[in-house]
């Protein structure tokens, strides 16, 4: 339990206390009455009584009523929360196919800019999972392993373009990538997300052979064909600038379905942006269903006490002036 304020922009009405103080004290060395004697001798016996101090004690109390009354119209609140928190862990693994043909703009901007943004919102929306990266086209690597540092993860996504490794499609090189990134994780759901626009037409392992390994590691994958149906332009650079070809799209679908079905994932088509980000919408609500949160949080108003305190000090000091502590003015 923890004490907060609900209108802290009442405290500043603190700095009045020093202010005030400083006043008092000015007070006290300009305005002092005066008696004039024939002598102080029959008073150099005489010690002050306590009522001399009186004085300071009225003062004091003005303060602190002061002071409670400003704590009150902060309004203090305490907060009891109560947090039970159960998350079954989740890895995640990203392949993602940076071939050419992903530069084509059936997708805005173009396919691979697509795929990186829901990627990376995606990726924002799961903050206690751990999700890494793998991209591939003639071959594969891992561009960020599994972690928890997802803003690192969005750096490395947001570095990922078209010719940074050889050019060409091996659907089952990313997938073995990504399966070892994930073979040796203890999490209780283990998950692959692979996207791609094209058929495997490279690379050292059959995505079939790729999925049969993952399945027996118990990874789920899902995949994603992304590409508009018929054809689709894709730049391309010549001595003239850059000039758009259609090229027909061809994804293998009838081998994504089977990847999935054999790891008890689901296939996907994007044929353009919005449609990709439904899926990872889909995609985020079918492993979300594995993370139980149960929060409870009260807040309890605490400014009567305060307000209360006030007044009785206010009250005392009002009796104590208009009795023993009364003066004459």
């Amino acid at each position: 339990m923890r004490l907060t304020f609900a209108d802290p922009e009442y405290l500043w009405l603190m700095l009045l206390i020093p202010a005030a103080i400083a006043w008092y004290v000015y007070r006290l060395r300009k305005h002092h009455a005066t008696l004039q004697v024939s002598s102080i001798k029959a008073f150099s016996q005489q010690s002050p009584g306590w009522r001399l101090y009186g004085r300071y004690i009225l003062f004091g109390m003005r303060l602190m009523t002061a002071v409670f009354f400003i704590l009150a119209l902060a309004r203090p609140q305490t907060n009891m929360s109560r947090q039970d928190i159960s998350v079954e862990g989740i890895d995640i693994m990203l392949a993602t196919d940076i071939s050419r043909t992903m530069l084509a703009e059936d997708l805005k901007p173009n396919r691979l800019e697509a795929a990186k943004q829901v990627a990376i919102d995606f990726i924002k929306s799961r903050p206690d999972d751990r999700i890494g990266l793998v991209v591939f086209s003639g071959e594969s690597f891992t561009q960020c392993p599994l972690t928890t540092d997802h803003a690192k993860l969005i750096n490395l996504f947001d570095d990922i373009r078209f010719g940074i490794i050889d050019d060409g499609t091996a659907i089952g090189d990313g997938l073995a990538t990504a399966v070892s990134r994930l073979k040796e994780s203890k999490a209780i759901s283990k998950v692959i997300i692979l996207l791609t626009d094209g058929i495997n037409n490279t690379g050292s392992l059959d995505p079939q052979s790729a999925a049969e390994i993952a399945s027996i590691y118990g990874i789920r994958i899902y995949t994603i064909g992304a590409g508009t149906m018929g054809f689709a332009p894709i730049p391309v650079s010549t001595p003239f600038g850059i000039q758009y070809i259609q090229e027909q799209v061809e994804i293998d679908e009838v081998l994504m379905k089977k990847i999935s079905a054999m790891t008890n994932g689901k296939y996907f088509r994007a044929t353009n942006t919005r449609k990709l980000e439904e899926i990872y919408k889909e995609i985020d609500r079918l492993e979300k269903s594995k993370i139980d949160v149960t929060e409870f949080k009260r807040k309890k108003e605490e400014f009567l006490i305060f307000a209360l305190i006030g007044l009785i000090l206010l009250g005392i000091e009002i009796l104590l002036k208009n009795t023993i502590l009364r003066t004459i003015p």
